[in-house]
Formats: C-alpha cells, structure tokens, sequence
C-alpha cells in the first residue's frame, strides 16, 4: 500500500494515556511548590492538607454531608480491597464484570474470600450484562466504567432505590467525568490518577450511611490486616475520613491532587469536567462515524465511555487477516504514534480485545484530540502499508 504525508497540525499535548492520565492544562512542578514535606502527616499543616484534600473531593463531586469520605493507601485497587473485605459475607453479592478490573473484582471475591454465595453476571468486552437481573436484596459489586472496554453503565436508574444490599462501585475511571448518583450508591472508590491526573499510589473510597452501618454491626469471619480496618471496637474510625490516613501518604501527591480539585473549582467544577469529556469523546465518535478503518470497541451510544474510549480495526482488509496479524497491526498504530511524539500510550490493555484505548477526560483539550484523530488516519495506512499483504 502507498504511504501517506504525515499532518501537519500535532497534538499539544501528546498524553493520552488511560492511567495515570495527562495532568490538567496548564500543569507545572512550581504547582507543588506550597506542598507540606518534611513534615509529618500528622503535624497541624498535614492533617490540615489531608482534610482540605477530602473537602475538596465532596465539593466538587457533590457528595452527601452525610457520607464520609477517606484517603487510603494503595489507590483504587486499595480502596476496592478495603471495602470488599470489610463488607462482604453478610449476604449473598452479585458480582457484575465486563471488562479487566471488573473481572479482577470477581475472582479476589470469589478466589480469595471464597465466599459461598456468589453470582457472577458477566458479560464480553464491548457490551454489559444484563442489568434487569441484578437482585438488590444481594449486596452488588461493580464498576461504573470499564476502563479497559470503553463501556459504562449508562445511568443509575437501574440501580433499586430501595435495596437491602450495599452498592459498591469501583468509579475510579468514572469520577469527575461522569455524573454519579450518590443516593444509589453505597460504596463508591476511585484513584487519583484517574481523569484527573493526580500522582499515583493513594486512592479514595466514600461511604453512605448504609455503608457505615454495616461496618458497624457486621464482622467478617476472616482476619483483617491492618490497612483494611475501617472500625475498632465495633464503631468507625472517624480519622480515617477527617484525613487520619492508616498509613503514611505522600504529601507530595496530596498537593498534586489538592492542584487538580483547584483547577476543576476554577473551571466551573464537576459540570465542566463532565462537558470536557463529553466534547473529547464527541470529537472521536464524528471521526468514526466518518472513517472507515475503526469503530468503538462498544457499538451502543448509551453506554460508550467518555473517558477510556477504545476502539477497534474493523477495515476488511485488516479483519480478514490471522488474529495475530491484526494484533500486530494495532499495535504498530500505537508504536507510531509514539515515535512521532504525538500519542503516548494508546494501545489496548493487555487483556482486551486488539485495538487501541484513547483517554478523553476531561484533562485533554479539545483541539488536541481534534488534532489526533488525522494522525489516527495516518498510522493506519502506515501501518498497513507494511503489514497487509499486497
């Protein structure tokens, strides 16, 4: 095949990695200057940063007075681990996957805590399961999107308003970039790293009511370690969500991520992130709509993710080729594009369907995906132009 003539407009700002994330517009290390180090977390200065972190968090979210919000160590995966062996085996879980992290969330629950009374509603890469089956009576684990399939669930109509089992929902690639409803939710997680772009390592989890009341009557029959425990003597440890972090944190990280809740204040808050990212994915979705190579991983409007947008090779050319061909193909997009220094990152996650994943929240300009998406076209042909057979 014939090679094309590289654009001549480029991204920017080249990070469209899926996590950590580009750092929002405008980002420099002098943002971090004010950041309390040196110090202990538990010195006036630290706690008071720690809890500015978590004030931040409710006000631009929108998250309820009555809800408690806590930093914990080991980000999302962390704050997903907590919840799940400090919550669960009271009832019966249904255990919701359609993707990577989702599919993880099932076999820690199923693998490690070895719970007896589990349902798995799963479904491939690109579609949801059934949501209609889910049984609210049954504490239910999901995660509201699948980074690694383009897919989200599309509201929490879905989700019974009154239910006698907890919610728990993983939003780390969902938080500030989709509206969360707060009253269906009981447990909700996500890391900094995530849409936002903060430093990595430190995740968050929110608590309902309902969440702290089963903390506080129900104990599991397993063990817990130490940065597990969310209660002692059979009450809550009110730190942990007053910034009285289980372990030490990283004040560094905590300036970073006090800089991306500033910003998103500036903006117009959460609003606005919502809009940003619903610009960028609308910017991809005209794209595809047009070109004939690609189309998302997630062919439902309703349910396409506008943060980790994934896409997939469905030229004939390239489809009618052995799947390791076609892998190949996807993957010298990415590798292109890198070289080029106008995408960092965007190949598809490991376990996931060839094809390539394109972060679209709400810390990329629109004019630089704007500015990607002729370089998407070029790789292509670039790409086939020496893996395709003549």
């Amino acid at each position: 095949m014939t090679k094309t003539a590289a654009p001549a407009m480029r991204p920017a700002n080249p990070n469209f990695s899926s996590g950590p994330c580009a750092k929002r517009p405008g980002w420099t290390l002098q943002n971090l200057e004010n950041a309390c180090l040196g110090r202990s977390h538990r010195s006036k200065p630290g706690k008071a940063k720690l809890a500015q972190a978590i004030d931040l968090t409710r006000s631009v979210l929108g998250v309820p007075d009555d809800y408690k919000i806590g930093i914990v160590a080991a980000s999302d995966t962390g704050a997903m681990e907590m919840a799940m062996w400090s919550l669960l085996g009271e009832r019966g879980v249904d255990m919701m996957a359609w993707e990577s992290f989702g599919s993880g969330w099932v076999t820690d629950v199923a693998k490690q805590l070895k719970l007896d009374d589990v349902r798995k509603l799963e479904a491939g890469y690109g579609d949801l399961p059934d949501l209609g089956a889910v049984d609210f009576a049954r504490d239910v684990v999901f995660t509201w999107n699948g980074t690694t399939s383009g897919v989200r669930v599309p509201n929490g109509d879905w989700i019974d308003a009154d239910r006698t089992g907890l919610t728990i929902c993983d939003a780390t690639s969902a938080a500030f970039a989709m509206d969360l409803p707060w009253t269906k939710l009981d447990v909700t997680t996500f890391s900094w790293q995530k849409v936002m772009g903060g430093e990595a390592a430190h995740g968050i989890i929110i608590l309902s009511p309902r969440a702290v009341a089963r903390l506080e009557s129900y104990t599991p029959a397993w063990p817990l370690p130490k940065i597990f425990r969310l209660t002692k003597g059979g009450k809550l440890i009110e730190g942990i969500f007053k910034g009285e972090t289980i372990n030490t944190p990283s004040m560094l990280c905590v300036e970073d991520y006090l800089d991306t809740l500033k910003w998103a204040e500036s903006i117009g808050g959460l609003n606005s992130l919502i809009g940003r990212a619903e610009a960028n994915l609308a910017v991809l979705a005209d794209w595809a709509s047009q070109t004939e190579w690609v189309d998302f991983l997630n062919t439902d409007v309703a349910t396409r993710s506008c943060t980790s947008v994934c896409l997939k090779v469905v030229d004939p050319k390239v489809t009618a080729l052995p799947d390791d061909v076609q892998a190949a193909i996807a993957k010298k997009i990415g590798s292109l594009l890198d070289s080029e220094g106008v995408a960092y990152d965007i190949g598809a996650y490991r376990d996931a369907p060839a094809g390539l994943r394109i972060w679209a929240g709400a810390t990329i300009d629109v004019s630089d995906m704007q500015a990607l998406t002729p370089w998407l076209d070029w790789a292509f042909a670039e790409a086939c132009a020496e893996l395709v057979p003549a």
